[in-house]
């Protein structure tokens, strides 16, 4: 198991290299110049090259991307050109609030899609199931942006029961994290429920039931216990896509998260702090990605056998 685990790390090098590169090729070719956020009205030539020399804008892009590379792996994420601030320190102000949104938020969507899908599996079929799998399919194709908008309506305008924007308090919180949790909870329903008609039907199943075990027991202690692997691994794949998504959901509640720095940041054409949240939305992607492999190694017998 421990070599599988060096052997999956260093796989991620090859990757991490690849995305990088594509992240820096992206932001560069993307028209637009951040040196137009600090020249002033008036400002000749002069000032204006000196300003791009400075930030060693005017060297070629693969001069560019190398010491960008050396910054990031000796931990120096750079200097925000705009903000004039270290860009570490602007992710660590960031970050905390969107691990928090989002670890929330996977929390909702593995609770609820587990329990619905196997209510929807027990009652397969029936108008339960068919109530299940609709709800499922509208929320499914509900953008988050939108299914916000319709909480902060509902939630904080008629009703007050929640703030309309911010992170000052928890109650802040409720709304961004059911927006992303809600519209995670499709996909886990649909693969829970596919999981445990497919342990259904196995071998060992129909041995438990002729052992005398209550339909019931069978259903909870075993069938969804063999099921739950698919379902790790679709959580743990999760992570970075909430983490993405939680983009969009923290400029629709105004939160001070990753997703709130990275438009701004894009607005401005800041290239390091783009750089640096696009970065660390592909590294949530890479991780999850592991952690997923490891936890269905970890949980699946026979996946530990084909490591040996």
């Amino acid at each position: 198991m421990t070599a599988y685990i060096v052997r999956r790390l260093l796989m991620l090098v090859p990757v991490f290299l690849a995305v990088s590169v594509v992240i820096f090729l992206i932001i560069h070719l993307i028209p637009g110049d951040p040196v137009d956020n600090l020249i002033k009205i008036g400002s000749g030539p002069e000032q204006r090259a000196a300003i791009v020399a400075r930030y060693g804008l005017d060297r070629s892009l693969p001069e560019q991307y190398l010491i960008w590379l050396a910054g990031l792996l000796r931990g120096d994420l750079g200097t925000a050109i705009v903000a004039q601030r270290p860009v570490s320190t602007l992710i660590a102000q960031a970050l905390p609030h969107s691990l928090a949104l989002g670890g929330l938020s996977l929390l909702v969507s593995a609770g609820a899609g587990i329990v619905l899908g196997a209510v929807a599996m027990r009652y397969r079929d029936g108008p339960i199931d068919q109530a299940i799998m609709g709800g499922v399919l509208l929320g499914s194709t509900l953008p988050t942006f939108w299914l916000g908008l319709l909480m902060i309506l509902l939630f904080s305008v008629v009703l007050g029961w929640f703030p309309v924007s911010g992170a000052r308090t928890w109650s802040s919180l409720v709304l961004p994290v059911m927006t992303i949790g809600l519209a995670g909870t499709a996909l886990v329903v649909r693969v829970t429920r596919i999981a445990m008609i497919e342990a259904a039907q196995k071998d060992f199943v129909l041995l438990l039931h002729a052992k005398g075990l209550s339909p019931s027991r069978i259903r909870l202690r075993h069938v969804l216990r063999h099921a739950l692997t698919p379902v790790v691994t679709i959580l743990a794949l999760r992570i970075g896509w909430i983490l993405g998504g939680a983009v969009t959901v923290e400029v629709v509640f105004a939160r001070p998260g990753l997703g709130t720095l990275l438009i701004k940041a894009l607005n401005q054409h800041d290239y390091p702090v783009v750089q640096a949240c696009l970065l660390m939305l592909a590294m949530a992607v890479m991780l999850g990605t592991l952690v997923g492999d490891i936890l269905q190694a970890a949980i699946d017998p026979r996946v530990r056998a084909n490591l040996k």
